[in-house]
């Protein structure tokens, strides 16, 4: 049984298409700036063919689908014969707010549904919908399922997810702590536990995602207890555009003293803050390079990164009563050596042995505590996906 992954954001869409025989990848890629001039395709086989277009620009998802379809099912590279041999396509769903605690079949009625939270997840919600609108006109005969973000942090309690505001937000307007990267988190967690070869469901896992968009979960005996990212993405670690945790009073103050509107400060939290505010660039390798070439201002937003990760996770810790591994995963977590050592740098309190030779040889799936080490640190390469993909396979297979 073949299925088509798919992630779409505003701009742009990530796929992969996989044989559920045995879980094999059978080809990914992705579009880049949708809706631009300058659009880009790439794509690529398991067996080391790959296209790449960055010529023709692609007006919408439904385009971008149908090039991707359209290179699935060219006979140079045998994937697919016909469109009727992708049975399902998977969907990436940013926000399903308390209504969605599990991946489901998509109709008329849950896209509806899904609708509603757009206003939660503006930049996302929105942007999947359509996703799924093109892949339902290009694949008609497929089923179309969703594999929501916030899904896997539906555990949390409610001592975590309820913000100190009137309780009336929370029964009327359901304003709580939500949580993102669920299907990361899942992922890596469960891997973790699986290399330091501890029982997953008496675990206590730390998973930081990092990338330009990061979060931070506390995952205790298999559930996600707590998580660093809010009602939306915003709340958090200093990220790629965005601020993370701040003062709401030093917005209001801002709003004031400059005149702001909501859009103008959503676009300032939201686009313009994080590294790209600090430093003048939201890249965590350009940043590296400006530091090391004397940019006290990126130098300093390197090391407020650190400095958040580290607080929280000695907060899970303390939330956890202990920690059994803390798990490096995303675009920084996975390939920033600096960042992991900096970040585990002053924890032996913890009973964290940091092994600087482990983690500059990391390649892939990674322990680079020393053996004696209490707490294991590792590398996990994310794979949202496969969860996905595991997902849809499974709601095809009881139909």
């Amino acid at each position: 049984m073949k299925l088509l992954i798919l992630n779409c954001g505003s701009s742009s869409l990530k796929f992969q298409l996989l044989s559920m025989t045995n879980e094999t990848l059978l080809a990914s890629g992705g579009v880049e700036r949708i809706g631009d001039t300058k659009s880009t395709l790439k794509f690529k086989t398991a067996q080391g063919a790959s296209f790449a277009d960055s010529e023709n620009p692609i007006k919408n998802h439904e385009i971008a689908i149908k090039k991707i379809i359209q290179l699935l099912l060219n006979p140079d590279y045998a994937l697919i014969a016909n469109k009727k041999e992708i049975r399902a396509v998977g969907h990436r769903i940013v926000h399903g707010a308390e209504e969605f605690s599990q991946s489901i079949i998509l109709d008329e009625n849950a896209l509806a549904r899904i609708e509603k939270y757009s206003n939660l997840a503006p930049l996302h919600n929105p942007a999947n919908i359509s996703g799924v609108r093109a892949a339902q006109a290009q694949l008609p005969h497929a089923v179309q399922c969703a594999t929501f973000d916030t899904a896997f942090h539906q555990t949390m309690p409610e001592k975590a997810f309820i913000y100190g505001i009137p309780y009336s937000y929370y029964i009327d307007k359901k304003i709580r702590r939500y949580g993102f990267h669920g299907s990361s988190h899942r992922y890596v967690s469960k891997k973790a536990a699986e290399l330091a070869k501890i029982p997953y469901e008496k675990s206590k896992i730390i998973v930081c995602h990092l990338g330009n968009g990061s979060s931070i979960s506390a995952v205790c005996c298999g559930k996600s207890v707590d998580t660093s990212m809010g009602l939306t993405p915003l709340e958090g670690l200093i990220m790629g555009t965005r601020c993370g945790d701040v003062d709401f009073g030093a917005m209001l103050h801002i709003m004031r003293e400059e005149n702001m509107n909501i859009e103008q400060i959503d676009k300032l939290v939201n686009k313009e803050s994080g590294f790209l505010g600090l430093c003048g660039t939201s890249d965590m390798r350009d940043m590296k390079q400006a530091a090391a070439n004397g940019n006290k201002q990126a130098q300093l937003a390197i090391e407020i990164f650190h400095y958040k990760i580290k607080k929280y996770i000695g907060s899970y810790a303390a939330a956890m009563g202990g920690v059994d591994c803390i798990a490096f995963t995303g675009g920084i977590g996975e390939k920033d050596t600096v960042t992991r050592l900096a970040v585990c740098q002053n924890l032996e309190f913890m009973g964290v042995k940091f092994d600087q030779g482990k983690n500059n040889a990391a390649q892939g799936d990674a322990i680079i505590s020393t053996e004696n080490s209490q707490v294991k640190i590792l590398v996990v390469q994310t794979n949202e996906e496969i969860v996905i993909a595991r997902n849809t396979y499974q709601l095809i297979s009881q139909l």
